[in-house]
């Protein structure tokens, strides 16, 4: 496709394809808390409890980019 490896393809969706996800995601929780009234203690709670599973997404990529994995 395009020139380019099914393991390029596959590189730039995990990249750019679950970084877009986890933007939205992190929209979602923004307007759930927003609609729920959260204030400011609610709010981060949600950000931290519900943004945990992002931030080990993240935390796996970083570890694989300083082991050259």
């Amino acid at each position: 496709m395009f020139g380019l490896s099914e393991e390029q393809v596959a590189d730039f969706g995990m990249t750019f394809g679950v970084g877009a996800l986890i933007l939205f995601m992190l929209f979602i929780v923004g307007e759930l808390a927003w609609k729920a009234k959260a204030g400011k203690t609610g709010t981060i709670v949600l950000f931290i409890v519900l943004s945990l599973g992002m931030l080990g997404f993240i935390a796996k990529g970083i570890i694989q980019k300083i082991l050259g994995i």
